[in-house]
């Protein structure tokens, strides 16, 4: 059994057989799918997605590359998108530093802040997409004791793990942990306890070694379920099984 905490099957390059591949995953024995919303569009369309299929639940908010459109009238959008019972966490929300065409850190954060606030009254997890921000994303998520989440894609070092794990959350192992040079990832799949690994996909993206380069599927997990236990010294069903559980645990399934 998987279950893929982070996919984006709302993408276009599933335009053509997003159905089918569907359903080859749930003929595959995944028991559980959150799409995660980057666009306002793309929380939409995750939240249909959810309705659609009982195996995919959603998460609705805005990626920092599109922050400069977060204003009231979005953040009350998103609200009413997570009246719906599937809607299981806030995001992906966080901040871009990579990118110098993303929108000014000044308009990630505000934009990060106002994500955040709406997740505490809400009383919903966030999905964290954080990406050469390691500090900024470190100091805003202090500032709301009362949120936790996943640091999704993690890429920071064990120290910066550790610092999260402090702060209650959960730490996202893609595809990236299968990579030859993926060295600091590896450090930190040593370090996280049991109870707070998460495994996704980020699908179409970061498709693991051997499909490197390919579009990325939520069954291609146990590429990564394997890798990770073999890091850890354990089995793959018992990182599977101890990833399900963590996941209905953070999202509240």
């Amino acid at each position: 059994m998987i279950f893929d905490s982070h996919a984006h099957y709302d993408d276009e390059s599933f335009n053509e057989d997003r159905d089918k591949v569907i359903q080859e995953l749930i003929e595959n024995d995944i028991v559980g799918i959150l799409n995660c919303g980057a666009s306002l569009q793309g929380a939409i369309d995750s939240v249909k997605l959810a309705d659609k299929y009982n195996i995919f639940y959603a998460a609705v908010g805005i990626h920092p590359e599109f922050a400069d459109i977060v204003d009231e009238e979005v953040i009350s959008k998103l609200k009413e998108l997570a009246e719906n019972k599937k809607v299981r966490a806030i995001g992906e929300i966080g901040l871009d530093y990579h990118y110098e065409e993303n929108p000014s850190r000044e308009i990630q954060k505000n934009a990060f802040i106002k994500q955040m606030e709406l997740a505490e009254k809400l009383n919903l997890p966030v999905v964290i997409h954080d990406r050469d921000a390691h500090e900024d994303t470190l100091n805003i998520l202090k500032k709301f004791p009362k949120v936790i989440g996943v640091i999704h894609c993690f890429s920071g070092s064990s120290e910066f793990a550790k610092e999260c794990l402090k702060l209650g959350y959960y730490i996202g192992f893609t595809g990236v942990v299968t990579f030859k040079n993926a060295k600091k990832i590896v450090e930190v799949a040593k370090i996280v306890p049991e109870d707070r690994m998460l495994l996704e996909t980020d699908c179409p993206y970061m498709a693991p070694e051997p499909n490197r380069g390919k579009r990325n599927r939520s069954d291609y997990i146990e590429y990564i379920a394997e890798k990770i236990a073999d890091i850890r010294r354990d089995i793959p069903i018992n990182v599977k099984n101890q990833t399900i559980a963590n996941t209905k645990r953070l999202f509240n399934l």
